[in-house]
């Protein structure tokens, strides 16, 4: 450590005893206060207004379980080894905000000590090695105690430095929360783009208004809501405009749909799983996705392995442009647009690969809209870890239209994907900036001006 540097438990810096959270089943969840899940853990370190369930809460509940700004949570349990322990700091939230069971809260004596250091430090080499030393691994899964995270050690100096610390790497996650929320409003604007196409069916509605064509009745709000738009109402171009049927046809999987569409399985224009590793044609390393490091939409992290050394569920090969579908906990939206060749994916995906390149961001946008992923945590089942099979992914129905429209929709929504995989990647590398730097600086081996020198220059070449 630097001079000056302590060394004291973790529980010393405690301002109130840590506790576990709330358990609330899924049938009370969706209305009442904010409530922050395992998932989120995986998906956000630094939480500020995040979007999460929600679920009722007396006044005694409130009381022992609301967050507070500053606030550690710990992962108390995780499927793989590297998730258990795993820490997220807490920033604040418009609303009251609690926190589940499985989770642990750490609030610190913030007179002294940071939380926004002591959060940098548990996601520091130095700071994840104090955790896998508590960390237990059992049939299935690891865990910690919060008796035992109450005894971990925690190098610190002062106060002031301790904020200096924190205060030039969260300039660096400034940067990346920046960019993740421009990735977020793609992604938004691309999903907003299915919606009307494929599921609102608002051009067809148009061209069968203009015809005076009958629309169905459960499509009349939305054909209402198009006429009272008038001339704000925007229309595609003509020759697009022309490639969308102008009436619609009734069907048994999936009721009134555009004439002319087909409807199915999305198996049916992009295979399951189709490639895996075997014992036979296993590489010597791998670049390892799993479930803890994928959330709505992205990839996180990815982990160097070799063949000795890789999980046992490290077996799907993934391509470039594949959806993959996280099958246990599916709630947990554990999704992602593989925007890389070379990865290697745990077996609780399901992977859909497009038949044809047209059919890419169609079979993603459909698979992660929120009714099929509500569709999915409601058909899980298995007790503690509740999983759909693979094929309910494959078998979720659809209504597709002919290719050429594919190749329009694709043509206009590849771009924003496009822009995703370029701001995740600028991502990545201020992620890896930031935690190649923080050891070096938690060792002594670099001190804070030098630290904020590289990260300055870093964000003017970002």
């Amino acid at each position: 450590m630097g001079t000056k540097w302590l060394t004291a438990p973790l529980s010393n810096f405690y301002s109130v005893p840590s506790r576990n959270g709330l358990t609330k089943p899924k049938s009370i969840r969706g209305e009442g206060y904010k409530f922050i899940n395992m998932g989120e853990i995986f998906a956000h370190g630094r939480m500020l207004n995040i979007k999460c369930d929600r679920v009722p809460a007396n006044e005694k509940e409130l009381e022992s379980s609301l967050l507070k700004s500053g606030d550690l949570l710990f992962a108390r349990q995780s499927l793989v080894l590297s998730g258990a322990g795993k820490c997220s700091i807490f920033l604040g939230d418009d609303e009251p905000t609690l926190f589940e069971s499985h989770l642990i809260r750490v609030r610190p004596n913030q007179e002294i000590i940071s939380p926004e250091y002591l959060y940098y430090y548990f996601n520091s080499p130095i700071g994840r090695a104090e955790i896998w030393s508590i960390t237990e691994q059992g049939a299935g899964q690891a865990g910690i105690r919060g008796s035992d995270l109450a005894t971990v050690n925690v190098h610190y100096p002062s106060l002031l430095e301790q904020k200096k610390i924190a205060s030039i790497f969260s300039s660096l996650d400034d940067k990346i929360e920046l960019n993740r929320r421009m990735n977020s409003t793609l992604e938004a604007m691309a999903q907003a783009l299915f919606k009307s196409w494929f599921v609102d069916f608002d051009p067809v509605i148009d061209n069968a208004l203009a015809a005076g064509n009958p629309v169905p009745e459960p499509l009349l709000a939305g054909a209402e809501s198009r006429k009272a738009l008038g001339d704000q109402r925007k229309s595609l171009p003509e020759d697009l405009q022309q490639q969308f049927p102008n009436s619609f046809v009734l069907t048994d999987e999936m009721g009134w749909v555009p004439d002319g569409w087909n409807v199915g399985p999305i198996q049916k224009i992009a295979d399951l799983n189709p490639e895996s590793w075997s014992s036979k044609n296993f590489p010597q390393s791998i670049k390892y996705v799993d479930l803890a490091n994928t959330k709505n939409g992205k990839v996180d992290s990815v982990t160097i392995y070799s063949d000795q050394d890789a999980p046992s569920r490290a077996k799907r090969i993934l391509r470039k442009f594949d959806t993959i579908i996280g099958t246990v906990r599916p709630g947990n939206r554990s999704f992602a647009y593989v925007n890389q060749d070379g990865l290697t994916g745990s077996t609780g995906f399901a992977v859909m690969r497009p038949k044809v390149m047209s059919n890419r961001t169609f079979v993603y946008l459909f698979l992660t809209q929120d009714d099929v992923i509500d569709t999915l945590a409601h058909l899980a089942d298995g007790g503690a870890y509740p999983a759909v099979r693979p094929e309910v992914v494959a078998n979720q129905i659809c209504t597709y239209p002919a290719i050429n429209l594919l190749e329009a929709f694709d043509k206009l929504v590849s771009p924003f994907f496009q822009s995703i995989a370029e701001q995740q990647f600028q991502c990545d590398s201020l992620s890896n900036i930031r935690n190649t730097l923080i050891p070096k600086l938690l060792s002594g081996e670099l001190r804070v001006p030098e630290v904020a020198s590289i990260i300055d220059k870093q964000l003017a070449e970002a």
